[in-house]
């Protein structure tokens, strides 16, 4: 019977996130992800940044593009 008086206390799950929208990437910051892609040899990372960037898609819109050879 005690425990039925407690109310249980529950976190919020974005208890010390930050939420919102995120500053866009500045001109330093593409062309530092640009040249690791580039030392690394990862075409397709870079393919896939490069176009992001050109044509601004999101994230989830970019990995849904089928691409044929």
């Amino acid at each position: 019977m005690q425990n039925a008086n407690r109310k249980s206390i529950s976190i919020p799950w974005n208890k010390g996130k930050l939420v919102g929208q995120k500053l866009p990437l500045k001109l330093k910051e593409i062309w530092e992800i640009r040249i690791k892609l580039q030392l690394a040899g990862d075409q397709r990372g870079l393919a896939l940044f490069n176009l992001a960037i050109d044509s601004k898609l999101r994230g989830c819109d970019l990995v849904k593009l089928n691409l044929n050879p």
